[in-house]
């Protein structure tokens, strides 16, 4: 408060002693005032005094706009004493003053003129102070509203952010997890930074949200550069919603809700310029918070059109509810799925594959959650595969996440291995998976035997093709040759003793049931051993017949 601005409120109460009183209760502090001196400055005070006299006059300021801090300074200015104004305080000055009819028609030099030329001079030409002004303006932002404070600083911060949008926040720059290597991330573009280290402007990020609405919805309609929009609004999701914790308090929930709601309300719809990553935390926090279906679903719609630029953790999205014991939202992740498929309108077969690549290393991370079902984990690999029909896609993905599934539900039935192992096709498994496959005893028999056979068929492709082309085989040096050579034949050995061994067992089995010494239990066993094998056969003859549709290994 100017040069005596360190006065104790204490001072004043000795000097209003002397006259007659006033006590005013702000928030839980009881602030004792001199009447005369303020009806002096006040012509509300002065026409309740007129009227009142000797009355108590504290129930007639019930509705007073002001905190401790600014009641302080304007009862420290009708003492004689002058106003510190700063941005921080001005609107509340402003406010407190009018409501209490602080007008040179009054006294002359009021404080309500001091406070409006302080407005105009030092907060509107200025981003950083009307954006100081606007976020200290949380307890009288109904009466700055009616005054029309708040609209003049909105319309110079729109004028600003025209003039250079950059006020708003630098672009993200979204990293392809796929092509970079890491993360999905977004990060700032350091290009500005590079030529100015010190440009930091106050930031919209700090206001309250029905502030920071207002201004925004007059930005988008301003016609303000998308990316720049799209920057400050992932900032603001930064600091107040990803920051925030979940709470059962019903007014902070429907505060977050609102604005969660709010945000993707105004998010730009180019799928370019938001990173998944943003747009995952924020249907997270949509689910947490209980927005409503339409807000949801938008946020779905929006992740699937950029579903190729997703990582595996991205899609990683907990379960919140009572009903479902699955740890992860899977109906969530197969809605994203389809409205990527249903939106993917491309020539480019690139994007689809990347997209199964990405539920391959999804299933292989939901696969040891002990409470996923079989079904779902078979529905989400369908929608991969029949999605990439046509691209020179690999199977080892699917595999990889079929044995973490065996591996972690190690009391399946065999029916129920049956039913996982039906999205495996060994046939476009590479010569390491298959190898894997062979010997994984995790897996059903039926598919072990199929990858034998895939494998024998591929060793013997090799060797017609070395044979057919003569040329091929010499041009190789013989140290190639006879590491080849060497490869075939071990490949030829596993698979000649693993048959051996499977021969065998059906060998004591089909004879234990010729002596009649099988139960009818290990009798069906047998049977369903020979279905898995893909066999027919009659009530003549018990010896195994591939089926016709299995291909022939020879």
């Amino acid at each position: 408060m100017g040069s005596r601005k360190g006065i104790e409120c204490s001072n004043w109460n000795q000097r209003s002693r002397a006259t007659s009183e006033i006590k005013l209760n702000l928030h839980g502090s009881c602030l004792t005032l001199d009447k005369e001196l303020l009806a002096a400055k006040s012509s509300k005070i002065a026409k309740i005094l007129a009227m009142n006299p000797r009355g108590d006059l504290s129930h007639l300021l019930h509705d007073i706009p002001a905190d401790q801090e600014s009641m302080e300074l304007v009862a420290g200015f009708c003492y004689g004493f002058e106003v510190d104004l700063t941005p921080e305080n001005i609107i509340r000055v402003t406010c407190l003053s009018h409501y209490l009819g602080m007008l040179e028609s009054h006294c002359p030099e009021n404080l309500l003129t001091k406070a409006l030329l302080f407005f105009e001079q030092q907060i509107i030409p200025s981003w950083t102070n009307c954006i100081k002004a606007l976020k200290h303006t949380r307890s009288v932002l109904q009466q700055a509203i009616k005054l029309g404070l708040v609209k003049c600083c909105i319309e110079t911060i729109i004028e600003k952010v025209l003039d250079d949008p950059r006020l708003l926040g630098e672009p993200c720059k979204i990293l392809n997890c796929i092509e970079e290597g890491s993360e999905n991330e977004y990060r700032p573009n350091a290009r500005r930074k590079l030529f100015d280290i010190n440009w930091k402007p106050e930031g919209l990020a700090l206001l309250p949200f029905e502030l920071y609405e207002t201004i925004m919805e007059g930005v988008i309609l301003s016609q303000v550069p998308r990316e720049y929009i799209a920057a400050s609004l992932c900032e603001y999701a930064g600091i107040w919603i990803f920051t925030a914790v979940e709470t059962r308090d019903e007014i902070e929930r429907n505060s977050l809700r609102n604005m969660v709601e709010g945000l993707i309300r105004m998010l730009p719809e180019d799928r370019t310029i938001i990173p998944c990553q943003i747009l995952f935390k924020l249907l997270s926090y949509a689910i947490v918070f209980k927005c409503n279906e339409e807000c949801k679903n938008s946020l779905e719609i929006r992740i699937g059109k950029q579903l190729d630029r997703a990582s595996a953790k991205d899609l990683l999205i907990p379960w919140h509810g009572y009903a479902k014991e699955e740890k992860y939202d899977t109906e969530c992740i197969k809605r994203i799925l389809k409205h990527f498929y249903c939106n993917y309108n491309s020539q480019d077969l690139g994007k689809l594959k990347l997209v199964a690549e990405l539920v391959d290393k999804l299933l292989a991370e939901i696969s040891s959650d002990i409470s996923l079902k079989i079904s779902t984990f078979v529905e989400l690999a369908d929608m991969s595969v029949a999605a990439s029909m046509g691209t020179q896609r690999s199977y080892d993905g699917i595999y990889r996440a079929v044995d973490i599934y065996l591996n972690k539900h190690s009391h399946l039935t065999e029916s129920e291995r049956e039913e996982l192992c039906s999205v495996l096709d060994c046939s476009k498994m590479s010569v390491e998976a298959l190898q894997h496959t062979a010997q994984n005893e995790r897996l059903p028999v039926r598919v072990m035997v199929q990858a034998l056979f895939i494998i024998q068929l591929n060793l013997r492709k090799t060797v017609s093709e070395e044979f057919i082309d003569p040329d091929r085989r010499f041009a190789k040096s013989g140290e190639e040759e006879e590491k080849i050579d060497e490869e075939v034949r071990a490949e030829i050995q596993k698979m000649g003793s693993k048959v051996m061994e499977l021969e065998e067992e059906c060998s004591v089995m089909r004879k234990e049931i010729e002596k009649g010494s099988v139960s009818r239990k290990k009798t069906n066993i047998w049977k369903e051993m020979k279905r898995k094998f893909g066999c027919v056969s009659t009530s003549a003859n018990s010896n195994c017949q591939m089926k016709k549709k299995k291909m022939n290994p020879r």
